[in-house]
């Protein structure tokens, strides 16, 4: 025997060197082990009573918005308030010089008196000739011509009197007071400016009234046709009365709820809407004219409606797609058209059937076709997942 050869053991069979062969070169063919399915939470579709709610966009308007305006000409003499500021109703804002109208009212109590004066005069004169006339004393003429003095006189003092109280309304214009309690804007005409009546000179302010408040808002013509579709398929029951909540711009919603008080009743044809409006209690002023809020509308209760989380919902080009699973444990892609989101929850229109099972975790490895290891989303395993 050469030196270096290496003698296999006395028991050692050549069958059991096959083997051991066999087995080497099987496990040389034998791939790499297939994935097992990947884990995926699911909730099975069940029919629901839910609230129908509508949200868009809204702004804000003064319950009542006026221009503060001068009746009478004149020289603005002083504001009497603070920009921007709450005033009262009835409160003086801005006083016109009233020198010129005290002068005028003078004249017209002047006027005024002496018309007074022939109306005593003319009376008199009637009742004097009144007792001859009827005893034939006096002629026909002399007692008409009295009567006829008499009732002048009567024409003229009532004009005297109107001017007075024109006069008196003139002078009291001259102190420009608040319609109603409000907040002013900016002052438009300063100190020393030779008012008007009329044109933009007579405008001096803009008073809004903040509590309440309105929101305005447009809903679109389809949005109509489709709720009275749903209503009247018995689809929908509607509340008596449509609340409202509104969502500010950074996020926060607003303490009060408010009421629709508004529905125009015809559609806007330039942008196929239909304007509406909502009152909202504002007490602290913590709303004001012109800002943008979310409007969310209560509408009523949508019957039957199959919810699914917004997680579960998949964008596909134009299309929106839910996986669900189908026989074997494979994922089926179902296109589904979407309602509105309630909750975080968005209503599936169409697509979907009660009993259907959809993917809500896990959908980064649920491809279509592929099987997976499903569980119900409400297990702690779910959770983790």
């Amino acid at each position: 025997m050469k030196k270096g050869t290496r003698l296999l053991p006395k028991n050692f069979h050549l069958s059991t060197l096959a083997v051991l062969i066999l087995l080497s070169a099987c496990e040389q063919k034998k791939g790499p082990s297939a994935p097992p399915p990947a884990p995926v939470s699911f909730i099975e579709i069940k029919a629901t009573d839910v609230a129908l709610n509508k949200e868009m966009v809204g702004e804000t308007a003064g319950y009542r918005d006026i221009e503060v305006r001068s009746r009478v000409n004149g020289i603005l003499l002083k504001r009497t308030y603070v920009e921007g500021a709450q005033v009262k109703a009835g409160q003086v804002l801005f006083e016109i010089d009233p020198e010129p109208y005290k002068a005028t009212l003078d004249q017209a109590k002047g006027q005024l008196s002496q018309e007074a004066s022939k109306l005593e005069k003319a009376r008199a004169d009637r009742d004097r000739i009144e007792p001859l006339f009827k005893e034939n004393a006096v002629s026909r003429k002399d007692y008409d011509d009295a009567l006829s003095a008499y009732a002048s006189a009567l024409a003229s003092t009532q004009t005297a009197q109107a001017s007075v109280k024109q006069a008196e309304l003139n002078l009291g214009y001259t102190k420009v007071t608040a319609p109603f309690s409000g907040t002013t804007s900016k002052l438009v005409q300063s100190e020393g400016s030779l008012i008007s009546a009329t044109g933009d000179s007579g405008r001096l302010t803009t008073i809004s009234q903040l509590d309440p408040l309105y929101v305005n808002f447009s809903y679109s013509e389809q949005d109509r046709q489709e709720l009275e579709a749903a209503t009247r398929s018995g689809q929908v029951t509607l509340n008596e009365s449509f609340k409202a909540k509104i969502k500010l711009a950074d996020g926060s919603n607003y303490a009060q709820t408010g009421l629709i008080n508004f529905s125009d009743n015809r559609v806007d044809p330039k942008t196929g809407t239909i304007r509406a409006r909502a009152i909202f209690k504002n007490p602290k002023g913590d709303l004001l004219p012109g800002q943008f809020v979310r409007v969310t509308l209560e509408l009523g209760k949508r019957k039957n409606a199959l919810l699914v989380p917004e997680r579960a919902i998949v964008q596909s080009q134009a299309d929106h797609i839910v996986m669900t699973l189908g026989e074997g444990n494979k994922v089926v892609p179902i296109p589904v058209k979407l309602g509105s989101v309630i909750d975080g929850k968005v209503i599936i229109e169409s697509g979907l059937k009660v009993g259907q099972k959809v993917i809500v975790d896990g959908l980064m490895k649920a491809k279509p076709g592929s099987v997976v290891n499903p569980s119900p989303a409400s297990t702690p395993a779910a959770q983790k997942e």
